[in-house]
């Protein structure tokens, strides 16, 4: 499976090129358009209960696409979010991926759902997390451009909760307030999680959490008399 990122970092485009037999698992409405003679199955992937879980805490769809080429095809993605993609290759491993951040992988790739805590009574922000694991290709999605830090042993890191992307599974990780309670809620801050370890965290440049904190309170409401 050969694969070409467009456009990016801003309006990136996954185009992947298939050989007869070859397929590919993506997000429900992923898809932008194919060539070729390709087969599409909508299915509850892993169950319904994996399934239900990914959907109801990891932020995505109940329902996932698999791509299957009967013949030399190609088959165009793209995320919701403007932003990049990325290719990782997973070697008998385990990567953590901020939900709505998942866009496609080998079908061989177990997808489940990882609750990484600090959820707050006032905020409703909490880390859950989309546990990719096994051995073949994924990709995965950010909003605005993807930035790429090693933690080495003895560091830390502190990243917004908003602006993970995913992170190595060798890293360890505490999802904690900003300061105080009053920082928590005042700062626009929110939550962060803290990795330390050895391993990688990417992250992107923006937070749709804070574009939506900015734009709902400019739109415009029902006027209650109407």
């Amino acid at each position: 499976m050969d694969h070409d990122i467009t456009h990016r970092p801003s309006y990136a485009q996954l185009t992947l090129s298939l050989d007869a037999g070859e397929s590919v698992r993506a997000e429900a409405g992923a898809m932008v358009s194919y060539t070729g003679d390709v087969d599409v199955e909508t299915q509850a992937e892993g169950g319904l209960l994996k399934s239900l879980s990914r959907s109801v805490f990891g932020g995505e769809s109940f329902f996932m696409n698999t791509f299957t080429a009967n013949g030399a095809s190609q088959l165009e993605l793209a995320p919701a979010l403007s932003g990049d993609v990325q290719h990782h290759q997973l070697t008998d491993e385990t990567l953590f991926v901020q939900s709505t951040s998942f866009v496609a992988s080998d079908p061989t790739i177990d997808v489940d759902t990882k609750f990484g805590g600090g959820k707050t009574f006032f905020g409703g922000e909490g880390l859950f997390l989309l546990k990719l694991s096994g051995t073949g290709p994924t990709f995965i999605s950010s909003y605005g451009a993807i930035d790429e830090h090693r933690v080495e042993p003895g560091e830390t890191r502190i990243v917004d909760t908003g602006h993970i992307v995913a992170f190595e599974e060798t890293l360890d990780f505490e999802v904690k307030r900003v300061g105080g309670l009053k920082s928590t809620l005042f700062s626009g801050e929110g939550l962060v999680c803290e990795f330390s370890g050895e391993g990688t965290v990417w992250t992107q440049t923006r937070s749709p959490d804070a574009f939506l904190a900015w734009l709902i309170p400019k739109l415009p409401t029902q006027n209650s008399s109407n």
